[in-house]
């Protein structure tokens, strides 16, 4: 059951804003969820020998099912004083791994990336986006439009922490009093909408003062407030409360689901609860396809609707938008094509992209590739290969629990520990090594019982492996499942997203949990 990988993504949410202001500033800020404090958040900026330093450090411990998780981000960013890109950043404390970004703009604007993970490192390279800016930009961009009410302006903000640009609309309200923490001042209200790739949109509010430097700010995380508020150091880094996420990503069946995995398919309708006064400008198209079937694309494409929720469709789940404004999702396992061999020799780019090697899916590495080749054995079927990767999997990570914050492959390798995430970027890479297309999904799924709690659906990690050639299958593999005796991916399963294993393809998850209710379920046995 996830939850902490999605703090990754709001953590740069969160932290985004107007800026800072001053030739040398260190802020300190308390982290609270649901009214609890939970970290904390510093913010810095120096400037020196004509660049600009502006860092982010933020740090949350939760509790899942009573074990405590923490993690850790620094994020920096270097600039020019007139706000161009240098470089950045970024360190990231998951769990059990410690891993290390570094990226220098070159001047043809291609990014030099090197990331150092367990002693080793790998090299990238991105093309740096269009017209995006970072930190000092932001900060000289708002210090143009100022602070008056009703004042609107757009920006392109690259988050190093995600390794994208996200387009922002920024909209300024009124002076208004604010709490901090019982110190009462007038701000300004500033609204971020951040539209995010595929995955609609996010509203971020921040309270500044005149200095543009940020007091308070509030972002949603799936049906959770998340609130940064400025105080003194000692309070900011002192004690936290404890704060249980477990049941905040639990959805109530709205009927016991009894032998789930014997059924051909399950219908589901879904009720969205989004305001729309709190969800304002969301994107039109509600219901785009994230790694789809051909022929589900053109089915779903060109839908829209005023709820912006997002559901994808693939070849396991349909995606229907009702004249009521409710979304009916089918969900039928696909059945992998008989005779297919791999590895896949086909042209879609798509597909040949969950082939590759990144950070969390390591399947270059050494081990990966000899557990790989343990699992499939003398196979040359792929149909079969995913089912034996599948089981391999399941019985190889031996430690089953949640204390794990977010491991990549080859440290769930090593580690043979871990929850649902851990299952799968392991068996996405072992299918990868091999030369199998296949993707991480997160949705969520049904149990009987999880916690304490009964008849729900509860945040979730599984893959999707590709079977065939350009006209193949992406079919469901859950080794999670498999080793608790649930039986492996099923018509129980809802997906919310599709990605390469990384804490940023969670962008449609966190934008899409908390706003919407199953209101009817139709189990179909034939």
């Amino acid at each position: 059951m996830r939850f902490r990988c999605l703090l990754c993504v709001f953590l740069v949410l969160a932290t985004a804003g107007i800026g800072y202001a001053g030739s040398e500033d260190t802020e300190y800020f308390a982290v609270f969820m649901g009214g609890k404090k939970v970290g904390h958040a510093i913010q810095s900026r120096v400037e020196a020998d004509g660049k600009v330093t502006t860092s982010e450090e933020v740090g949350i411990t939760i509790s899942r099912a009573n074990i405590p998780v923490t993690v850790n981000m620094t994020e920096t960013c270097i600039e020019t004083i007139d706000g161009k890109p240098i470089g950045f950043e970024v360190i990231q404390n998951l769990g059990i791994m410690t891993m290390k970004l570094a990226g220098t703009v070159d001047e043809q604007g291609m990014v030099n990336m090197i990331t150092e993970s367990m002693g080793s490192e790998q090299k990238s390279t991105l093309q740096w986006p269009n017209g995006a800016i970072m930190a000092e930009g932001l900060l000289q961009l708002s210090k143009r439009q100022g602070l008056k009410q009703g004042t609107t302006y757009t920006a392109r903000i690259f988050s190093p922490g995600i390794l994208q640009a996200l387009d922002a609309q920024i909209n300024v309200g009124a002076q208004q009093s604010a709490d901090l923490l019982g110190r009462v001042v007038t701000l300004t209200e500033v609204k971020t909408a951040y539209n995010m790739p595929g995955a609609g949109q996010v509203v971020s509010t921040s309270y500044v003062d005149e200095d543009l430097k940020i007091q308070k700010s509030i972002t949603p995380i799936v049906g959770i407030q998340l609130e940064l508020v400025a105080c003194a150091k000692a309070f900011a880094l002192g004690e936290n409360d404890v704060f249980e996420v477990l049941d905040k990503m639990f959805l109530p069946s709205p009927e016991p689901l009894d032998d789930v995995q014997s059924a051909k398919s399950i219908s589901y309708i879904l009720n969205v609860t989004d305001d729309a006064n709190d969800l304002p400008a969301r994107s039109a198209s509600i219901l785009r396809p994230l790694g789809t079937a051909k022929d589900e694309s053109a089915k779903v494409a060109g839908m829209a609707g005023a709820t912006g929720l997002i559901i994808p469709a693939n070849d396991n789940q349909k995606v229907q938008r009702l004249e009521n404004g409710k979304i009916m999702v089918t969900v039928e396992p696909a059945a992998a094509p008989t005779g297919a061999t791999f590895p896949y020799k086909g042209k879609d780019e798509k597909i040949l992209e969950a082939t590759k090697p990144n950070r969390f899916l390591q399947s270059d590495h050494e081990k990966i590739i000899d557990l790989a080749h343990r699992a499939v054995g003398d196979t040359k079927d792929a149909a079969e290969a995913v089912k034996r990767i599948e089981s391999f999997v399941a019985d190889y990570i031996e430690n089953k629990d949640l204390s794990i914050g977010y491991a990549s492959a080859v440290e769930v390798a090593d580690s043979k520990q871990g929850d649902c995430t851990e299952h799968a970027v392991l068996l996405a890479a072992l299918c990868r090594a091999v030369g199998i297309p296949a993707q991480v999904v997160t949705g969520i799924a049904y149990v009987k019982e999880f916690g304490g709690a009964k008849d729900i659906f509860g945040g979730h990690a599984w893959v999707q492996a590709y079977v065939g050639g350009d006209s193949g299958k992406w079919v469901g593999l859950d080794a999670a499942f498999k080793s608790t005796g649930r039986g492996g991916y099923g018509p129980g399963h809802i997906a919310l997203a599709t990605g390469n294993g990384k804490p940023e393809d969670l962008l449609n998850l966190v934008t899409t949990l908390g706003r919407f209710k199953i209101e009817k379920v139709a189990v179909n046995k034939n």
